[in-house]
């Protein structure tokens, strides 16, 4: 089948291997894999899969009907239509039908078809579950989001679908054996809505901006190039975009490889880069901005005539002769009106008809059933009057402009809206332009010398790669520093704006500005690993998340248009019927106007002044908004329920160690009971704590370490000793070491048993712990210092006091949530004299010690109880369970990263006043969306009997329909502009953190 205009498959693959084939189909993007049940069957022989290439097909029932027609031949086991790319996907036993008869059945159903030849591509059947991004265009109200997410979900393969009005997206997770993303978007697109895919979690494929590229001839020699690799296994070109979509081998060749095969392979002829699927949204959003902004245009451009020739013209004597000037059966201004109207409604709102009728096949209602009805009615109602006119001389009052204007100003909303919910999308936008568009590679030889260097695309960055980064220049990774002293600049990532000074093995993030020296990186993150794609990916996955207060609005949406389709008829019953029995007099009519005229523009009015809208944006844009001025202040907030939950925050429970302290533990006082000399004790201990992982244990290592060797460059700083100090060769050598969670760590040097640890561990040992020793240790933990007891060969020899200093910000912090009424809470596994000294140096009046890990998430659960919203605010992997118990998690972000996985927020700085930021955010986003609920319903509520007439008797007010097209239009622009606001928020600073009030 010759290549058509818009797209061009390259070559067919083949890879040596028995009994390995796959599918690459023209059109078709990369992972297209047979579905599994169907592949086992396919294995051994007895089934067979074709592909058909079918013409004549126009729309979804076309597709369906080719569906149809497959699935009825005995024999078919599956059969997919794809209606866009004109092709079906046909499963059959070959022993009761053949390709022949597959052929017939499509012609038979009046389309012409074709067996396209079978192709050879190999390709690995993906495992697991993916989590797909589409974009969907179309949508305009909560009932067009509620359509799309049913339609997904009832997709064969398909786990889990959340659709985002805002945003016009849509996330995914599918099984790629059952179904792959281009049924995912045909579904999307037979459903009437425009879908295409963007990015998915697959690590095997990548797509290619290509330049260089001009003629067939290019194209045979690129697929020339790609079937020569090795690792390839399929790929497709689309000469529209100039996009090449690969999926390959990843244990035979990276995506670097890749491209510096093609680009050698065409001599430089070919220059590949990267595409950003966020490039590609924003984009699409731009498309539909400018799109809807070209509607509005043309359709004002048509309207407004037609409201002078209603309005204006009737003053100009002249003018209005030549349009009362009869041409035919109508006057030539009717003509005029008719042939400007009909353009509009025809041309120009088309969309709102298509819009309409999908909305009506997948069985809901939406707007755009609204604006059909309510212009459809005025439009054909005057076509009516016209042509009764000219048959019976009686010329009842038409109301073109009634249509036109209501067109006009719908489309001036929906344009309002494009425009600030592409602003509500600017975080995004802003993250996305901070990763590095290019790096510099030093190239090194087998010995590690570096023998040059050059500019790669950043995105093709590998694990290990050593890049250059030039004073001013965007750190292009996450990675260590290799080489080289400078200040790091990470106020865009983390919110702090003090530069950060970075030397060898400091860990830099990737998107962030080295200010002063060269420095040499290596990559230890890269992709969807580093801490920039992660915030990208938790602000994005925020913005599509849904808060449980906007299930009541997706509710409300959904009844919403049959009910005001249901006070529309009964309006124009009311007036009618009223009128018919002479409640209210005649000079009410039009001039040449009837009671059926008369109670028409009514319903009109209620028909188009009531929008569900702005009901449907009232949330998911506030939580946009704050999504992504939460990213801008450090504070990363995983989606809407998260805000929901945080604003009713009763409880703040802190950690102790690493949240409320620095973390950084540090060795104050050692005291020696036994006549051993100081360094051999501190040798002891170092050797028994030299192979745990805990801070404390750390601390003590790098204490020792410079004790023993009194060296300045010793490390000082906890974080950087490892366990390489206890192979450093001034240890002893440990036997049967274990860590006892807890209590501390026990182990044998030279045959005697050494403990380290609290009075747990000396107790349940049998270790006698002597008064002066008790009396020493209460001292310290008085002081707020931790007491570690050293026992070797059954004797207490010893007492190390440790302390971890309190971050700067948390007294204020804590007294800054008791003026929220927020009340802060305390829990520790330390013992109960250092917690209630820290407690108490802080000002938290509620403390839980001496409490195990695991132990953390029952206290949350007992301050639960009484149906309090609980608060957790922790760093480490102890603190896991705790975070996913409480109703919100909060993670400190330089914790690890199973703590950030199971928290609702991540404070991107380490910093406590973001605790109150996050609370704070949280009240103000939903006093917001309360608001917009406001905005939403009062259009409705207080203008919809307006419309109906209801005060019309007692005040003459009416409000025709023009006018309730330009309310509807308001309504929506209302809400969004109201979430908008939300980007002019601050955060509360030090010195005002004091002054909060309980509300």
């Amino acid at each position: 089948m010759a290549p058509n205009s818009r797209s061009l498959q390259l070559t067919q693959l083949s890879v040596s291997g028995a009994g390995d084939s796959g599918d690459l189909e023209e059109v078709r993007l990369l992972d297209a894999y047979e579905n599994s049940e169907e592949e086992g069957v396919i294995g051994e022989g007895t089934m067979k899969r074709i592909q058909v290439g079918v013409t004549g097909m126009t729309c979804a029932a076309c597709s369906n009907s080719v569906e149809a027609a497959l699935m009825s031949v005995h024999g078919v086991l599956r059969a997919s239509v794809a209606l866009l790319q004109n092709k079906a996907d046909v499963v059959f036993d070959p022993r009761l039908v053949k390709d022949e008869d597959i052929k017939s059945a499509i012609e038979d159903a009046g389309f012409e078809a074709e067996i396209l030849p079978e192709s050879s591509a190999v390709g690995t059947k993906p495992q697991g579950t993916l989590s797909g991004q589409f974009s969907i265009g179309g949508m305009t109200c909560a009932a067009c989001v509620n359509s799309v997410e049913g339609i997904l979900r009832d997709l064969p393969g398909v786990k889990r679908a959340v659709v985002a009005l805002a945003t016009s997206l849509g996330e995914v997770e599918y099984d790629p054996a059952i179904i792959s993303k281009e049924d995912i978007v045909n579904a999307i697109e037979d459903a009437g809505f425009e879908g295409a895919f963007l990015q998915s979690s697959e690590q095997d494929k990548i797509v290619l901006g290509v330049a260089g590229i001009y003629s067939d001839v290019d194209v045979q020699l690129l697929g020339g190039i790609l079937s020569n690799l090795k690792g390839m296994r399929q790929f497709y070109f689309d000469r529209i975009t100039r996009e090449l979509e690969v999926l390959f081998d990843p244990e035979v060749v990276n995506s670097r490889s890749l491209v510096d095969g093609i680009e050698g392979g065409s001599s430089g002829r070919f220059k590949l880069h990267v595409a950003n699927p966020y490039s590609r949204m924003t984009s699409k959003d731009v498309e539909e901005a400018s799109n809807m902004f070209r509607l509005f245009i043309s359709s004002l451009f048509l309207s407004v005539p037609v409201f002078l020739i209603r309005v204006v013209c009737p003053h100009i004597p002249l003018i209005y002769s030549l349009l009362l000037w009869r041409c035919g059966p109508f006057q030539m201004g009717d003509w005029l009106k008719w042939a400007l109207v009909s353009v509009v409604q025809f041309v120009v709102g088309k969309r709102f008809y298509i819009a309409a009728a999908r909305a009506l096949r997948n069985g809901s209602t939406n707007m755009d059933v609204l604006v059909a009805l309510g212009t459809s009615a005025s439009y054909f109602y005057s076509v009516c009057a016209l042509l009764y006119g000219a048959v019976t001389g009686f010329w009842s009052p038409t109301y073109f402009e009634t249509s036109a204007m209501l067109i006009t100003f719908v489309l001036l909303g929906k344009y309002l809206e494009c425009l600030a919910k592409g602003k509500t999308s600017d975080a995004i936008k802003k993250l996305v332009e901070l990763a590095p568009a290019t790096a510099m590679l030093l190239i090194k030889d087998k010995d590690g010398r570096c023998i040059g260097e050059r500019e790669i695309d950043a995105l093709l960055i590998q694990p290990g790669d050593t890049l250059k980064v030039l004073p001013g220049a965007k750190v292009p990774a996450d990675g260590l520093v290799a080489w080289g002293t400078s200040y790091v600049n990470e106020s865009m990532v983390t919110g702090e704006s003090v530069p950060v000074s970075k030397q060898v093995g400091s860990r830099v993030i990737g998107g962030t500005i080295n200010l002063h020296g060269a420095l040499h990186i290596q990559a230890t993150k890269v992709g969807s690993d580093t801490v920039l794609s992660q915030i990208i990916s938790l602000v994005e996955t925020a913005q599509m998340s849904k808060a449980p207060i906007q299930k009541f609005a997706d509710f409300i949406a959904s009844i919403f248009v049959p009910t005001v389709v249901m006070l529309a008829l009964l309006t124009l019953l009311g007036w009618y019927m009223a009128g018919a029995l002479g409640a209210y007099p005649e000079s009410w009519l039009p001039e040449n106007g009837n009671h059926f005229v008369f109670a028409l523009m009514f319903s009109i009015s209620v028909v188009v002044i009531a929008c569900p809208c702005a009901l449907g944006l009232a949330t998911p844009t506030a939580v946009m908004v704050a999504t992504g001025v939460g990213a801008n202040n450090g504070v990363l907030i995983k989606g809407g329920d998260a805000l929901e939950r945080a604003q009713k925050i009763k409880y703040v429970i802190f950690d102790k160690t690493g949240t409320l302290t620095q973390g950084k533990a540090s060795v104050t006082t050692t005291k020696v009971f036994t006549g051993m000399d100081r360094g051999e004790f501190l040798k002891l201990v170092a050797s028994a704590e030299a192979s745990s992982e805990h801070p404390l244990a750390k601390a003590i290592v790098a204490y020792a370490q410079h004790f023993h060797f009194f060296d300045d460059s010793a490390p000082k700083d906890a974080e950087s000793n490892n366990k390489d100090s206890a192979v450093s060769g001034w240890l002893f050598d440990v036997a049967e070491f274990s860590a006892l969670p807890g209590r501390g760590v026990q182990c044998f040097i030279d045959g005697k048993q050494i403990l380290v640890g609290n009075r747990k561990l000396m107790t349940e040992s049998g270790i006698n712990i002597p008064d002066d020793v008790e009396k020493f240790v209460v001292d310290l933990e008085d002081s707020a210092k931790t007491g570690i007891l050293v026992s070797y060969d059954g004797n207490l020899i010893g007492v190390l006091g440790v302390a971890d200093p309190l971050k700067r910000e948390a007294a204020v912090v804590v007294e800054g949530l008791s003026k929220m009424g927020v009340r802060p809470v305390m829990v520790t596994g330390d013992n109960w004299r250092t917690a209630r000294a820290v407690a108490k140096e802080v000002g938290i009046h509620d403390v839980r010690a001496e409490v195990m890990p695991a132990g953390k998430a029952d206290v949350i659960r007992s301050f639960q109880n009484d149906g309090s919203t609980v608060a957790m605010v922790g760093d480490g992997i102890n603190d896991s369970p705790a975070l996913a118990a409480a109703d919100v998690g909060m993670a400190i972000g330089a914790g690890t990263d199973i703590a950030i996985e199971a928290a609702d927020y991540v404070l991107m700085r380490s910093n406590l006043e973001d605790v109150i930021t996050a609370i704070d955010l949280s009240r103000k986003t939903f006093s917001r969306i309360r608001l917009n609920y406001v905005f939403a319903m009062a259009y409705n509520v207080v203008a919809i009997p307006i419309a109906a007439g209801v005060f019309f008797p007692s005040s003459g007010i009416q409000l025709p329909p023009w006018a309730a097209g330009a309310c509807m239009a308001m309504s929506s622009v209302s809400v969004v502009c109201s979430s908008l606001l939300l980007r002019r928020y601050r955060k509360p600073r030090l010195t005002t953190i004091l002054e909060i009030t309980v509300e």
